[in-house]
């Protein structure tokens, strides 16, 4: 089925028609009725498409899960959520609900969500393809320097590009639970040893706790994005290399997030039948609005550091952290 078969006349949702067009809707903004009318959106992504210079201004254009933009096609699109459908459907039900809630709410939804998922057949397929594919790699640490004011953390796993395995995840946690009572801490600085700053998830651990209500009840305790929500307003991050998963997720807490310019972020969750479960929905929606989240997570691609300047992910682009001034790059 071509990209184009997934085209629906938004007229259809203005009365709350059934959509039948498979995984998506996709909705041709240029061809759309302007008007103000609140549409009822379907069990499914609908995504705008249209002319890049007018699409966000179209009167329709906010009620939608996503817009296409570069560097991201239609095409892709189709063809990511087409490979795990429900898991796609989720993941904008959820991001549809995220505006309304505040951040600890939040965090409980969208782990509510990921639970969902965790038991959904399109996940145990991607489980069953990948097993024994991972290697075990030695355990990560957490490099952790106080000094006066300055909360110094480094993630030390550069074997395994810094993936954040079960070890890592309890001191973030227990790191920033602390840093979240000690008004002393005015600035914490994280970044990653080696060239990549961290890469996810350690995906040697998916699937090591197959029950969705135990996992939910291991993140309501243990979930590092309970501590660093707290923190946010003294974090900053700065990222080399890949920034993707949990990574990202972590990351974008932060209140100011830089990056290297050869720096790429990614949300590689879809593929794999699950959604972004590390406070990635919940932090990303709050930095660069709930579309331009649906399309990192939906489409599953790479974005360089200079979109994610323009899209307002990270704050600026830094050679060198010691030189940073603190202030906004513009991106041209």
């Amino acid at each position: 089925m071509a990209w184009q078969d997934h085209i629906v006349d938004a007229r259809r949702l203005w009365v709350g028609d059934a959509i039948d067009s498979g995984p998506l809707a996709l909705i041709d903004l240029d061809a759309s009725v302007d008007g103000e009318q609140t549409l009822v959106l379907p069990p499914c992504p609908v995504i705008g498409f249209g002319n890049a210079h007018s699409l966000s201004a179209h009167p329709l254009a906010a009620q939608l899960d996503a817009l296409v933009e570069t560097p991201l096609s239609a095409e892709a699109l189709v063809r990511q959520i087409a490979t795990c459908p429900r898991a796609a459907a989720v993941i904008v039900d959820l991001l549809r609900l995220l505006p309304s809630l505040d951040e600890q709410s939040g965090l409980v939804a969208e782990s509510l969500a990921y639970g969902l998922l965790q038991g959904s057949d399109e996940h145990a397929r991607w489980l069953a393809g990948s097993a024994d594919h991972f290697p075990v790699t030695p355990p990560g640490r957490l490099v952790v320097i106080r000094q006066d004011g300055l909360l110094q953390l480094t993630l030390d796993r550069a074997s395994a590009g810094n993936a954040i395995d079960r070890e890592l995840r309890d001191q973030l946690y227990e790191t920033f639970a602390m840093a979240a009572l000690d008004d002393t801490i005015t600035r914490i600085v994280l970044t990653g040893r080696g060239r990549t700053f961290c890469m996810g998830a350690d995906l040697a651990e998916f699937g090591t706790t197959r029950d969705p209500a135990t996992a939910h009840g291991i993140r309501r305790r243990a979930l590092p994005a309970r501590e660093i929500a707290r923190c946010a307003a003294r974090l900053e991050v700065h990222v080399r290399g890949g920034c993707v998963g949990a990574g990202l997720e972590m990351a974008a807490w932060a209140r100011r997030l830089t990056a290297a310019p050869g720096a790429w972020f990614q949300l590689p969750e879809l593929a794999m039948g699950i959604l972004p479960g590390a406070g990635g929905c919940v932090a990303l929606t709050r930095r660069i609005g709930r579309q331009r989240t649906a399309l990192l997570v939906l489409s599953g691609k790479r974005i360089s550091a200079r979109v994610a300047l323009e899209w307002g992910l990270i704050d600026g682009l830094v050679d060198d952290l010691s030189a940073d001034d603190g202030g906004a790059d513009v991106a041209g």
